[in-house]
């Protein structure tokens, strides 16, 4: 076995829920681990025994996270892939049959065949990530308590606020500033950024919480990427709300900035000004009609991520 190891070592996984199957191409070995620390940690050091020039996983939510991370931190080579990506490959080479065996066979097939770029992202830059954009969350909220503060205080107490809304204006600048550099040091980072920020409304901010908060975006359908922001409408059939559509759940971090840039595209993005208004005349309230283009939104940059492309504006 270990004469074969000089061969360009591709291997594929199928995540599911509970196990991870896997493929070893070009020396036909297969198996399955359960889908848990124990199980990761096998596979990874079974995987590591044949120096793999890729792994190949495909995307499907939060799901393959774990493996990735044990991944980057055994310095082992990988690629989270689009299922997209996968899928049209299958297509192309004629496989239909689907079993776990065959998808993580499909998916080392697809690792030898297309080469596609590995990633460059490491748990530490993933962690500041996160790190940084929550860090700005808090510190915008405590902002906000200072300023209805401000308003209800008489104008001999205001003079004390003001100058604490200036330490928090100049160290949310400094953790922005920080994201930014973040970003622009990490190619993964960069691609998404630039297809983000192409769509008129989508700031730094907005692509950076993207970007740490929602990593499966590009990954998912459009129905499950309205339901992790939080933006899809759940039917309410109970008493006096019969009938009655709410948003509930999702990641409240992105939510709310996405909220907040969407306040943004309906001025400058004449897709969102259009929606919002065309909404508000049939009668929709203002916050409803905003959630409704945040939806739309969403589910916009979720085709561009998975498809690669920038924002285009449909023709007039």
């Amino acid at each position: 076995m270990k004469s074969k190891t000089n061969q360009n070592i591709n291997v594929g996984v199928d995540t599911g829920k509970y196990q991870l199957d896997i493929y070893i191409r070009p020396l036909d070995i297969y198996f399955t681990v359960s889908n848990d620390e124990k199980g990761i940690k096998e596979a990874v050091r079974l995987i590591k025994k044949y120096h793999p020039e890729r792994i190949v996983i495909e995307a499907t939510g939060r799901l393959e996270m774990p493996f990735i991370m044990a991944c980057a931190n055994a310095n082992l080579p990988f690629v989270i892939a689009n299922p997209v990506h996968i899928k049209r490959f299958a297509g192309a080479i004629g496989q239909r049959a689907k079993t776990d065996k065959l998808d993580a066979q499909l998916i080392a097939h697809y690792s030898e065949a297309i080469k596609p770029r590995l990633s460059t992202l490491k748990p530490d830059v993933m962690q500041a990530m996160s790190d940084l954009v929550g860090r700005r969350s808090q510190l915008l909220v405590m902002q906000t308590m200072e300023k209805n503060r401000l308003q209800i205080l008489p104008q001999e107490l205001a003079m004390t606020i003001k100058p604490i809304l200036t330490v928090f204006k100049n160290q949310i600048t400094k953790i922005e500033n920080k994201i930014v550099k973040l970003i622009e040091s990490n190619a993964d980072y960069q691609a998404k950024n630039l297809i983000l920020q192409s769509m008129k409304g989508i700031g730094k901010i907005a692509a950076a919480s993207i970007i740490s908060n929602l990593p499966e975006l590009g990954y998912i359908n459009n129905k499950e990427a309205s339901s992790l922001v939080g933006v899809a409408p759940m039917n309410k059939e109970s008493g006096r709300f019969k009938g009655h559509r709410k948003i509930q759940g999702g990641r409240h971090q992105v939510r709310t900035v996405l909220y907040m840039a969407m306040m943004s595209a309906i001025q400058s993005n004449p897709v969102f000004k259009e929606t919002y208004q065309r909404l508000v005349a049939a009668g929709k309230p203002k916050k409803v009609a905003i959630i409704a283009c945040v939806r739309k939104m969403v589910v916009i940059l979720n085709s561009m991520l998975r498809d690669g492309v920038l924002w285009e504006a449909p023709k007039a």
